[in-house]
């Protein structure tokens, strides 16, 4: 799932990987455009018991980061794409995983973490939700 030639609209999950003791958040670099920023997120693919696992997968896959899905945020429809929103509490991070060779992590104040998720609207949605509900 996930190729373009896939079905529609197709199914992405999201994690917003969180350090609540710190109080920041973790993104990645964008493969295609490495000098944005994104949140973990992925195609649902059949093999993923659940949203959330895939959502934890891909956290896992593109940040390295394990934890636990807490809650989910939202879901954004778009002609494309769905997208479903989860919040991940990080209980470790991976020293290597499968994405390090191409993605940058960082963590980093929800504040900055906002700014710089603005220039793709759905994540930056999805990214005031989780912080709106607080």
């Amino acid at each position: 799932m996930g190729k373009k030639d896939g079905p529609r609209p197709r199914i992405v999950c999201v994690a917003i990987p969180i350090a609540r003791a710190a109080g920041q958040v973790l993104l990645v670099t964008s493969r295609k455009r490495p000098e944005y920023w994104v949140l973990p997120k992925g195609g649902w693919e059949t093999s993923d018991k659940t949203l959330e696992a895939a959502a934890a997968r891909e956290a896992y896959e593109e940040a390295g980061v394990m934890g636990t899905v807490t809650r989910f945020i939202l879901t954004i429809s778009t002609a494309s794409t769905t997208y479903h929103v989860y919040e991940l509490d990080v209980s470790s991070l991976a020293e290597t995983w499968p994405e390090a060779h191409e993605r940058r992590r960082e963590w980093m104040l929800p504040a900055e973490a906002a700014r710089r998720l603005a220039w793709k609207p759905e994540l930056a949605q999805a990214f005031a939700a989780a912080f709106a509900k607080r």
